[in-house]
């Protein structure tokens, strides 16, 4: 089996749905916001603050290409904007199966909200930020993606099982 890659909007699931797949499949789950949080010694937040939005793409660049050089097989719930780079969604279809979990605009808002973490959120108007950065994105996920699951109507057991079924179709 090769490694399994979530991508998608932030507030989509990547992280409970990757930790919840790598019980499923029995594989390891990698959060590559998490990994880069435990190597800087620093929250993404803070990074963005410090160093600037540039830097930490420099950071999730770097951290692909040694997942790519790891032998480890795993599911990997990466950080919302980390697809924007074309190299780094040549890395991701290095590293394994990609998966977009898309998700609508309110539906974001709706869990992100009360979310004071989220770099990209803060400020003026979140409801229009997420609608304009969405825009932007959309077609860079669709363009890193090997499979698009909608979540907005799903539980995660039917997300789950989407993947699964998305995995079996490409072996």
């Amino acid at each position: 089996m090769k490694n399994v890659v979530l991508v998608g909007f932030m507030g989509c699931g990547k992280t409970t749905v990757g930790m919840r797949l790598s019980y499923r499949l029995k594989k390891a789950v990698e959060d590559t916001d998490k990994r880069i949080e435990r190597e800087q010694g620093m929250a993404v937040s803070e990074i963005f603050r410090q160093y600037g939005e540039g830097h930490f793409r420099d950071l999730e660049t770097e951290l692909l290409q040694r997942m790519c050089r790891e032998n480890v097989t795993r599911i990997i719930a990466t950080g919302g904007g980390l697809p924007i780079r074309e190299e780094n969604r040549e890395l991701l279809h290095r590293l394994g199966h990609v998966i977009y979990l898309r998700i609508r605009p309110e539906t974001v808002y709706e869990r992100l909200k009360d979310d004071h973490t989220r770099p990209l959120l803060q400020g003026e108007n979140p409801q229009a930020k997420i609608q304009r950065l969405m825009e932007e994105r959309r077609e860079i996920y669709q363009a890193a993606a090997d499979s698009v699951i909608d979540v907005d109507e799903l539980t995660t057991e039917e997300i789950l099982q989407k993947i699964e079924d998305a995995i079996k179709e490409e072996e």
